[in-house]
């Protein structure tokens, strides 16, 4: 099966519950990843992969030494993250995401285990689970447009869910943003956009304000089920993943 049209499957929990700032291209890592555990695996195993099957899956030029070089500092400080999830009701605990990372500089393969303690939540995974093709997160350029994607993605069957604002930022990784208007042009504005663009689903939000806060964020979520939508959606993202080798250059 093609890399990029294998599926995502993780726990409504881990998703919904847990708290974790990671860089555009970690996010693409730890899925890329997550997608190659299949529905029977009981552990989680250790995948060997090539840096250019990578690069590829993701649309960058796999020649470029930038790249390997890139690749290789994005793994060792996602080793050394963890995220905050809920466990209960005002307890919250530590994940690591990775276990450990091996690379062969001559054959330019890297090794990569995920964590055990993430097995609860992508392993055997029976209800209150979410899924959805690799493929809708390649083409995002922002590293909060695939967080909200996943996040509003488990909310899809509700067509709908309300974030208090500043939690929002917290689940998304985006706390910097104090003033709402930086927060809606650098963060919501266009993770919408490239949300509505690139993935299956269709988003709007609405801000609610109390005085002079926005505390509230409410959105609406619809699910592109027309096949000339999910044709015209393959196609953009084929469209930024494949380009040209110049335009592909220097891309991270």
């Amino acid at each position: 099966m093609e890399a990029r049209d294998m599926k995502v499957v993780k726990s409504n929990d881990m998703i919904q519950k847990s708290r974790f700032c990671l860089s555009l291209q970690e996010q693409k890592i730890i899925l890329y990843l997550i997608s190659k555990i299949k529905p029977e695996d009981m552990e989680l195993k250790e995948h060997t992969f090539e840096i250019a099957e990578f690069c590829r899956i993701c649309g960058l030029y796999e020649e470029s030494g930038a790249n390997y070089k890139f690749i290789k500092q994005t793994l060792k400080e996602l080793r050394d993250k963890s995220m905050w999830i809920e466990i209960a009701e005002g307890v919250e605990t530590t994940l690591a995401w990775i276990d450990k990372v091996t690379i062969t500089h001559r054959s330019g393969r890297v090794s990569i285990k995920l964590d055990d303690m993430m097995k609860p939540y992508l392993l055997q995974l029976r209800e209150r689970f979410t899924q959805y093709e690799l493929l809708y997160i390649l083409a995002m350029k922002s590293q909060y447009s695939i967080r909200l994607y996943e996040l509003l993605k488990s909310y899809e069957y509700r067509h709908g869910q309300t974030f208090a604002t500043e939690e929002l930022k917290k689940k998304i990784g985006a706390e910097h943003y104090g003033r709402y208007p930086d927060f809606r042009r650098y963060v919501m504005d266009i993770a919408v956009r490239e949300i509505n663009e690139l993935s299956d689903i269709t988003i709007s939000y609405a801000p609610e304000k109390v005085g002079k806060r926005y505390t509230k964020i409410k959105f609406s979520i619809s699910t592109k089920k027309d096949i000339g939508q999910r044709l015209n959606t393959w196609t953009r993202i084929s469209s930024k993943l494949d380009k040209t080798e110049t335009e592909r250059d220097g891309e991270w």
